[in-house]
């Protein structure tokens, strides 16, 4: 895994988020949810995790999926 970015809620985020995961991580923030974000790349793909208990991640397919955390 390599560490990407943190940022917070409501700024806009860093160049180094993918496009792809833009929106879902707008729509994530649409809920009302407040926190830092925390970007990370796993097997070469972007995961979004918001520290108020969400993550928005792109499948191998390329879809994109946001979600409650899961442990």
């Amino acid at each position: 895994m390599q560490l990407g970015t943190r940022w917070a809620t409501g700024s806009e985020a860093p160049a180094s988020v993918p496009a792809a995961l833009r929106p879902a991580i707008a729509e994530v923030e649409a809920r009302g949810l407040t926190g830092h974000w925390t970007l990370t790349w796993l097997e070469g793909r972007a995961i979004a995790e918001l520290d108020a208990g969400w993550e928005v991640l792109q499948s191998a397919t390329g879809e994109v999926i946001a979600r409650p955390f899961e442990d």
